[in-house]
């Protein structure tokens, strides 16, 4: 055993950042009537256009079955539509509604004033150090991680 306080693990830091960080969106978001799944999913899609439920899942970092769950509750509130793909017949398109895209456009307004305080609470340099400094841990993480197993 280390003789390192909890308090002071790296590990321990950046999941302290990470709950912070997810509570503030949470909140913000909830106000909106968007998980975060839901942001991210709205975000994704107005950067990368029109995109199949399997694409949109690996972009989101969750599984095929979750993003299936969220596409259907997403279309059922109006922020996406789903097209059949003009390349499969079985794949659909989803892509973000005017209304998604309103309620985007309102939610990342005030998701970007976080973004904004947390880089001015910086130097530029302290800023470029510091992002940095968070891929090369988010690089050891992934490292470290070991691959899932077959159930």
């Amino acid at each position: 055993m280390t003789d390192i306080p909890v308090e002071e693990y790296l590990c321990t830091r950046i999941r302290r950042s990470e709950q912070a960080l997810m509570a503030h969106h949470e909140a913000v978001l909830r106000g909106h009537g968007l998980t975060m799944t839901q942001y991210t999913v709205l975000l994704t899609l107005s950067r990368e256009g029109g995109m199949s439920a399997a694409q949109v899942a690996r972009a989101c970092g969750v599984t095929q079955q979750s993003m299936a769950s969220v596409l259907g509750t997403m279309e059922g509130k109006a922020l996406i539509r789903r097209d059949p793909s003009p390349v499969h017949a079985k794949v659909q398109i989803a892509t973000p509604t005017e209304d998604g895209r309103a309620v985007l456009d309102l939610a990342y307004q005030e998701v970007i004033v976080l973004e904004r305080a947390l880089t001015a609470a910086f130097t530029p340099e302290e800023h470029a150090a510091l992002c940095a400094l968070l891929e090369r841990a988010t690089a050891v993480l992934a490292e470290q991680t070991p691959p899932a197993r077959p159930r």
